[in-house]
């Protein structure tokens, strides 16, 4: 049997009895940092051969962990947070122990994402996670473009380097929008800013983040205005052809181009 036990996101305490039940009984321990992991495993005095599972050698290493399962071995899985495959290794695992008929199943418990929805008090009826945007300018975009339209509140996990850009891009494909920064999660410190993707976020990054933003507003201002009213309404509020242009576009989630003829008057 192979186990995808969940760890603390940051407070050690956050582990259930099963978890540590499930790491005393195992064989073996993948996981993707080893000296990460050890300060757990030392809290709860479990003592196992561990080895190196991260998205650098996964697949290989599936490999491997595969043919232990076969030799008898039951094998646990741990990410350094949270639920290992949720934007974490695990995923070519997986879909290899399905290909193999070997039994697995998952040892549930902190989830980032989930923690940090609920903390920013933004609608949880209806959510999408997306995780962390891709590294590619053109990628982020087109991800983005998929998801810009749907009311559900939209979830992201972003590392300290990439904030900044990653709200920009956000702002850049869906516009003006209340988002909340969530950080250090069930730590001392633990803290959600409040902010709007034009504006960035207020305090300088630091530390690891999940950013929740508001989904779609369906505006009912807009529900009976033509495409020309609507582009004349922003232009007759001060707002220039482009940008007017530009703003109705993304309200209305249509390309740019369709609009052009609306903003060049007949002679």
């Amino acid at each position: 049997m192979l186990y995808f036990v969940a760890t603390p996101i940051g407070n050690l305490k956050d582990i259930s009895f099963r978890a540590v039940e499930v790491l005393k009984s195992v064989d073996e321990i993948a996981c993707e940092d080893t000296r990460h992991s050890l300060t757990l495993l030392s809290a709860y005095d479990i003592k196992k051969p561990l080895f190196s599972y991260h998205k650098f050698n996964e697949r290989e290493e599936c490999e491997i962990i595969i043919e232990k399962l076969k030799g008898g071995k039951n094998i646990a899985v741990i990410s350094d947070a949270g639920l290992p495959v949720i934007s974490d290794p695990g995923n070519i695992l997986v879909n290899a122990l399905k290909e193999n008929n070997l039994e697995f199943t998952v040892i549930p418990g902190a989830n980032a994402a989930l923690s940090a929805l609920i903390l920013s008090g933004f609608n949880a009826e209806h959510f999408c996670f997306l995780g962390f945007l891709p590294d590619k300018k053109s990628d982020r975009e087109s991800l983005l473009e998929e998801y810009k339209n749907i009311s559900a509140t939209l979830i992201f996990y972003s590392a300290p380097h990439d904030v900044k850009k990653d709200i920009e891009t956000l702002y850049s494909v869906l516009g003006e929008r209340n988002a909340a920064a969530v950080k250090e999660i069930t730590k001392i410190h633990e803290k959600a800013e409040f902010f709007n993707l034009k504006d960035g976020l207020p305090t300088e990054p630091k530390g690891e983040y999940v950013l929740i933003v508001e989904g779609a507003k369906k505006n009912a201002e807009f529900i009976n205005l033509t495409e020309e009213e609507h582009i004349n309404l922003y232009i007759n509020q001060g707002m220039d052809k482009k940008e007017a242009l530009k703003r109705v576009a993304k309200e209305r989630g249509v390309p740019k181009s369709s609009l052009y003829k609306y903003t060049i008057k007949e002679k």
